[in-house]
């Protein structure tokens, strides 16, 4: 897997990391619609937003669980989806939302949500055991809620 995650209490963190998840929160609701303009609401330059912005989660709790979102990198062949999907709900995950975009050169991405709340083991060990199912070339993880 890409890098370690931790929960971190924001009062230990430099500022700087809670304006880039602010600039992304306007972004996504739709207060704003470009980033220059996110970025300046929330106090923090556009080089500062875009070296952090795919690093940096805002972390929320729910009673319904966690929902984690991954990015997979598929080669295009028969069943491969549905040994990614088996080999979640047999780890505890429950698929949430599912799209598959059409094979190019031989490869398909796949996004999905995953419910963790029941999920035997952490992030780090699903990314690097999906990772290792074959026909499957890259997993990044996303975001979490």
């Amino acid at each position: 897997m890409q890098g370690n995650f931790f929960v971190i209490d924001k009062r230990v963190l430099p500022e700087v990391y809670e304006k880039v998840v602010k600039a992304k929160k306007l972004l996504k609701e739709g207060k704003v619609k470009e980033v220059t303009e996110a970025t300046r609401l929330a106090g923090v330059s556009r080089s500062v937003y875009y070296k952090y912005r795919d690093f940096v989660f805002e972390f929320s709790e729910s009673p319904k669980g966690q929902k984690a979102t991954f990015n997979i990198m598929i080669i295009d062949g028969t069943g491969v989806l549905s040994t990614i999907l088996n080999y979640i709900s047999s780890v505890g995950g429950s698929i949430l939302t599912i799209n598959q975009g059409i094979p190019l050169n031989g490869y398909a991405y796949v996004s999905l949500t995953i419910d963790m709340s029941n999920l035997n083991g952490d992030i780090k060990t699903l990314v690097g055991d999906l990772s290792k199912l074959d026909r499957v070339e890259k997993v990044e993880f996303i975001a979490m809620e």
